[in-house]
């Protein structure tokens, strides 16, 4: 039986989400989803009379290519999806899991390599085409929640067809106050973290480029970030999990990382560039109905009351320099049912457990 959920949703990411217009090109990427998803799509893109190209990926075969990447390889398949990203004015990508831990025994330098060809490929996509990234409702995404297959997948177009557009005033209220903002302390359970905004801009997201959605990002100045940050979300990397990070900073350089049995995988990777040991992006999570972390990035840096910081690349949008084939949004929650937490913007208190605490601010609080 056909969901009418689908159609929704196909319609938001279509006509809202990358509104997309007649004759414009769109590639829409499947990676472990269902055909009802990829049908609802091609058919509302034809609907806005667009060009819908497709390609389907399946992650046990992605495994397979990637354990045995080689550089021909890899510069080959990277040139072709460069070459076709080129031709495209929107992308969508829909990403479903039947195993999230699907590639953690792809060696690292596996990976490493194949992120450094596909990295002109994602710098395309992000700064040339209208674009939005989804993950797809599995049993086994399900599982990662905690949740029935049915009631998760309830909540997924729960917090997917969200009325996004009602609040970007107070989404922008914030990337304003931001945007005027030099310097930020972030105190909590383990926490205690200074570091500069000043003159870098801050983005406000509202269902654009992610669904789910509900942040708005700007990134440290490079040198500035002191102290200590203790994550409380779990977070998967490179298809390893990992738990209770804990990093120490001098002069913008992690200098200390620490993840219990697993602080020796931890620091291969932030040595895997000299960028990664350096912030890319800081956000503020504002998605109310998205509670609890499910170790996928998509929902949990979208967590009502949390903040990520995020070691590697930073985005062209807020731009601070650094430079790095790693991305990693960890994740802080400072609800009061998660320890608490304070963010303060130039020694004024603008978060309080989770609270925003400006009127202006009060409908990104749910």
């Amino acid at each position: 039986m056909h969901d009418p959920r689908v159609d929704l949703l196909a319609r938001q990411l279509v006509g809202y989400s990358v509104t997309l217009k007649k004759g414009e090109k769109i590639l829409i990427d499947l990676y472990d989803s269902p055909s009802s998803i990829g049908l609802a799509l091609i058919r509302e893109v034809r609907r806005k009379g667009g060009v819908p190209v497709i390609r389907i990926h399946d992650s046990r075969l992605t495994r397979e290519m990637l354990s045995g990447a080689t550089d021909d390889q890899y510069s080959l398949i990277a040139k072709n999806l460069l070459a076709e990203m080129k031709g495209m004015d929107a992308y969508i990508a829909v990403r479903g899991s039947h195993n999230i831990a699907e590639t953690s025994d792809v060696p690292a330098k596996n990976m490493t390599l194949a992120n450094k060809h596909m990295r002109p490929v994602i710098d395309w996509r992000v700064t040339k085409t209208k674009w939005c990234v989804l993950r797809w409702p599995t049993p086994s995404m399900a599982q990662q929640a905690g949740m029935s297959t049915e009631a998760f997948e309830d909540f997924y177009f729960d917090v997917c067809l969200v009325d996004y557009k009602s609040l970007l005033p107070a989404a922008n209220a914030l990337k304003k106050l931001m945007d005027a903002t030099s310097d930020v302390r972030i105190t909590g359970p383990g926490t205690d973290l200074r570091f500069s905004i000043k003159d870098i801009p801050a983005v406000a997201c509202a269902g654009t480029c992610n669904i789910p959605d509900g942040e708005v990002f700007t990134a440290p100045v490079k040198d500035s970030v002191e102290g200590v940050i203790s994550y409380n979300a779990p977070t998967i990397y490179q298809g390893i999990p990992f738990d209770s990070i804990r990093l120490v900073f001098e002069k913008g350089r992690i200098v200390q990382a620490e993840s219990p049995g697993k602080t020796k995988e931890l620091n291969k990777i932030l040595d895997s560039d000299p960028g990664a040991r350096y912030i890319g992006e800081f956000a503020l999570g504002y998605n109310a109905r998205i509670k609890h972390p499910m170790r996928d990035i998509l929902f949990d840096e979208k967590i009502g009351g949390s903040f990520h910081f995020t070691p590697g690349n930073a985005y062209e949008e807020a731009d601070n320099g650094n430079r790095s084939q790693v991305h990693w949004d960890m994740v802080c929650i400072q609800r009061k049912d998660y320890g608490g937490g304070e963010i303060y913007f130039d020694g004024k208190l603008i978060r309080k457990d989770g609270v925003f605490l400006p009127k202006s601010l009060a409908k990104l609080n749910g």
